[in-house]
């Protein structure tokens, strides 16, 4: 359910009411004691203590992927939470590290993956590497694979403006980008795009000619992809050996309660790891 002081529990009321019937869903969690739209201590535990079952769960086989609610990292690092984001948490249960795995943002017109997550900006850009754009282009190819992209069309941004012109605003692209470019293009035997321009990139995604993108950075893919698709995108948690997703929202405290939340990102998040986990809706 996520914090049960946001809106996750009243959305998986609305998710139950519509979906039930067609889904086998697991509710994990509760928020008995706990006043919405008031963040508590007793509320962030719940929600840390509801992210261990599930993993339980998924590794004793009883559930076959994980949507999550919405969770304040802010109150989950108040009772001990040490991770950036759930990403990083699932990736560290399945002895992966964070550096393994790809958040992913699939919408209906754009898809993301995206190369560093929870970073200062700083950090991203002194630690942005070829293997880094390679292992998230290799996870995009897969999950745009497993929902019906046969031969997915992928576009890699450049890191500065233009793609730096040639080498006019700095030299990522031709040190770190394009030679990713490249080892991605022979790693996954297709056609893959870039450096290409950030500020054009995804309008042209949007339009069709991309399948999905690799962003360099994480405000690069998440501002695009919330501003097309906000209300139903979803996060994947790429290359787990799991099942993972969520809503692409927060936990919007100041609707909790209000009956002004919309239900279709968590609705989307459940489709979407119905088809990942191979078990769509019941006939």
């Amino acid at each position: 359910m996520g914090d049960p002081a946001g809106v996750g529990p009243e959305l998986v009321r609305e998710v139950v009411r519509r979906m039930g019937r067609s889904y086998q869903l697991r509710l994990i969690g509760e928020s008995v004691g706990v006043r919405v739209g008031r963040p508590t201590l007793k509320g962030a535990r719940m929600a840390m203590e509801a992210l261990q079952e599930s993993v339980r769960l998924l590794k004793s086989g009883e559930i076959a992927g994980v949507v999550n609610g919405p969770v304040s990292k802010e109150w989950l690092g108040r009772v001990g939470f040490r991770f950036p984001g759930q990403t990083e948490f699932y990736a560290k249960a399945f002895g992966m590290k964070g550096s393994e795995v790809t958040m992913m943002m699939v919408g209906p017109r754009l898809r993301v993956a995206l190369v560093s997550t929870h970073l200062s900006l700083k950090k991203a850009v002194n630690n942005l590497s070829k293997g880094g754009i390679v292992r998230a282009g290799v996870h995009l190819a897969e999950t745009l694979r497993r929902i019906g992209f046969r031969k997915p069309r992928i576009a890699v941004c450049g890191l500065n403006p233009h793609a730096s012109e040639g080498g006019l605003f700095g030299n990522e692209e031709r040190k770190v980008v394009e030679p990713a470019v490249r080892e991605l293009s022979k790693k996954l035997g297709l056609k893959v795009w870039g450096p290409e321009s950030p500020d054009t990139v995804f309008w042209r995604a949007g339009r069709g000619e991309f399948d999905g993108v690799v962003a360099l950075y994480h405000d690069q893919g998440l501002i695009p992809a919330k501003l097309l698709d906000f209300e139903s995108t979803v996060n994947v948690t790429a290359g787990l050996p799991v099942v993972r997703c969520s809503p692409d929202h927060g936990t919007a405290f100041d609707l909790a309660g209000k009956g002004k939340a919309k239900a279709d990102s968590l609705l989307a998040a459940i489709r979407l790891a119905g088809q990942l986990a191979g078990c769509g809706p019941r006939k």
